[in-house]
């Protein structure tokens, strides 16, 4: 090992040629990611690549409980509520570059998505070259459920997973275990918890190939996958609302589970959320995807009430009892689809 291993704006940078180790390092936070670590995290990424001793990146996160909770949403909102909305842009400008350099990296990028692994989280993991998943890992999308939808390239994820899945995650952000996230296209091979001990050496010696030797030959069933029936019958609807009446016909107790929580969920963003999966199949990259992604965050935050709502009412007060507005998807205003996906962020997301 080379170089200093001290934690650094909540990441360690570790090489261990030929890998170069980023390990996420804010645990009392589960590793939610902050400017800072976003910044630091680039900065490493765009020195190591032409570093002719870094010939593989392995992503990881301290503390054992996972790699990422996701993005720091309590600023996110203390932000808002503070009008400091050029601070808002700002993060969300780079940490949609981190993505985008993680997809388009020129050397292989090796994720380790252990334990809770969602929402910013999946936007560091998914989009590497190896994704590497075991039988603790919870990965997510839930931002509807805090009066958002999916970024971080979440919603191009989301857009390319078999049949309605992605409309199914994207609205209700269920968590997937191992096999589901394999099945959905989040992930890529299962390593069993008692060998993650062994992947940066087995990465260093024989590249990404050489970790075939340390998988399960087998994820065991997917949820989602013997789901599928109900799940692509009710989410190829055109509307929530039509979504809801099909899941209300469906005799699966899954699927009247489903439809009660999506009618707990706020109407706006749920209907957002519906459209912004369905317009990134149309989409050619991730960059497009994240451009949109990035319109429909700013709306969010600069027009919408549910975002701050969402937060306050899930991780401030923890009361559990939002206050929707629009409380019922019948008042949803005709236009809304049409404002969020027109809006244009004062400062674009690509120079």
């Amino acid at each position: 090992m080379t170089g200093d291993a001290a934690s650094v704006d909540g990441v360690v940078v570790r090489r261990e040629r030929p890998v170069g180790r980023l390990t996420l390092d804010r645990q009392r936070t589960l590793n939610a990611l902050d400017l800072p670590m976003v910044h630091r995290l680039q900065r490493t990424l765009d020195d190591w690549r032409d570093d002719a001793d870094v010939e593989f990146v392995l992503i990881d996160g301290a503390g054992g409980r996972g790699l990422c909770a996701g993005g720091d949403v309590r600023l996110l909102r203390e932000q808002i509520l503070s009008g400091r909305l050029a601070e808002v842009a700002g993060f969300f400008r780079a940490e949609y570059l981190l993505n985008a350099t993680i997809a388009e990296y020129p050397k292989p990028v090796v994720a380790l998505a252990d334990g809770i692994t969602m929402g910013g989280g999946v936007g560091v993991a998914c989009h590497t070259s190896v994704r590497i998943v075991t039988e603790r890992s919870r990965l997510a999308m839930p931002e509807t459920r805090i009066g958002f939808t999916a970024d971080v390239g979440g919603s191009w994820l989301l857009a390319h997973a078999p049949g309605r899945l992605g409309e199914y995650l994207a609205l209700t952000g269920e968590t997937m275990d191992a096999a589901d996230a394999i099945h959905a296209g989040f992930a890529d091979r299962l390593i069993p918890v008692d060998r993650l001990a062994d992947i940066a050496a087995v990465l260093g010696s024989g590249g990404p190939d050489g970790l075939a030797s340390l998988s399960e030959a087998t994820t065991g069933p997917s949820r989602l996958a013997a789901a599928a029936e109900w799940i692509d019958e009710a989410f190829a609807a055109d509307t929530v609302a039509n979504i809801l009446h099909l899941l209300d016909a469906r005799p699966e107790p899954a699927a009247a589970a489903t439809a009660a929580l999506l009618r707990a969920l706020p109407p706006t963003a749920l209907t957002v959320a519906l459209a912004a999966v369905r317009r990134a199949r149309e989409l050619p990259d991730l960059r497009a995807a994240l451009a949109q992604e990035y319109g429909l965050v700013m709306w969010f935050a600069q027009t919408q009430p549910d975002l701050v709502e969402g937060i306050r009412a899930q991780l401030v007060d923890k009361d559990r009892s939002p206050r929707w507005v629009p409380a019922a998807l019948s008042d949803v205003p005709d236009d809304t689809l049409e404002r969020a996906f027109a809006f244009v962020p004062e400062v674009p997301l690509w120079p």
